[in-house]
């Protein structure tokens, strides 16, 4: 049964582009989160039929909505403000649409959940042979966090990163002082989550960055720091497994000189966000 809209505890905002397949991954992982009230928004830069035709076809169970946009280059902070718009709830929850979730990562994301606050967590990235093995299902995600303990050089030793970040530990157990340890210093745009009100504080993400990375969440933080919300961390609590591909990295010489600039100018309201002034 769907949950009523004045229900929802949480927007979960998937950014995508193009990759049905690992989406498909994604959306199965939500089947078994132990948090359920919740919307999907597929936010996809681009307007891929196959996408259209996945999302169409995909037997969802949750609330969801797709927005997409004509393709016309990197075009997410703008996709993501649109999102935002969107949101039934006023928690909102970001994830990449190559982030399968672990079960438990939807409740610790709303259990810490307070206004003034910024959740932050990591992802482990994982090598290709493991990725495939999540892919096909070999490995159910519900089993993923044995796995990765049971096999921990292996799976480093094939090129996986971060991989004690694939690790969910239990607060209230034996180890759960670690994460009280677990501090974040950064956000990262694929496990983050704050209240719509915080967002519209800052005016929303800067779509005056037109290439990734820098704009999705480095220059989000020291905004969000400037009006008075603080980082707290979700590390080993809101786990997430990054399904392995070729990155696509590109020069952020550009992105850092305009958050620079904008840093010395104090702009923690960017100008070209959810409004336009």
């Amino acid at each position: 049964m769907m949950v009523n809209s004045t229900e929802l505890k949480a927007s979960l905002i998937v950014s995508v582009y193009k990759n049905t397949d690992f989406l498909k991954a994604v959306l199965d992982s939500l089947a078994y989160q132990t948090e359920n009230n919740f919307e999907i928004i597929i936010s996809e830069d681009g307007d891929s039929e196959e996408m259209k035709k996945f999302v169409d076809n995909y037997q969802f169970k949750h609330q969801f909505q797709h927005l997409s946009r004509e393709d016309k280059g990197w075009q997410k902070n703008s996709a993501l403000n649109e999102a935002i718009r969107s949101a039934k709830a006023d928690w909102l929850v970001f994830i990449d649409g190559d982030c399968v979730l672990h079960p438990r990562f939807m409740e610790f994301h709303l259990e810490l959940a307070d206004p003034k606050s910024i959740l932050a967590g990591k992802r482990i990235k994982l090598d290709q042979e493991t990725s495939q093995l999540l892919l096909s299902g070999e490995i159910p995600v519900e089993e993923m966090n044995r796995f990765l303990k049971k096999n921990f050089n292996n799976v480093k030793k094939r090129g996986a990163q971060f991989v004690e970040e694939g690790f969910f530990i239990d607060p209230k157990g034996i180890l759960g002082f670690l994460v009280r340890k677990r501090s974040m210093r950064q956000l990262k745009g694929c496990n983050m989550s704050f209240h719509k009100k915080a967002i519209y504080d800052i005016n929303g993400f800067d779509e005056d960055y037109i290439r990734p990375a820098v704009g999705e969440d480095i220059d989000l933080l020291w905004r969000f720091e400037g009006v008075g919300c603080r980082i707290k961390s979700v590390r080993n609590l809101a786990v997430q497994y990054h399904l392995h591909h070729k990155e696509s990295w590109t020069d952020q010489e550009e992105n850092m000189r305009l958050m620079e600039s904008n840093i010395a100018q104090k702009k923690y309201v960017c100008e070209n966000g959810l409004n336009k002034f």
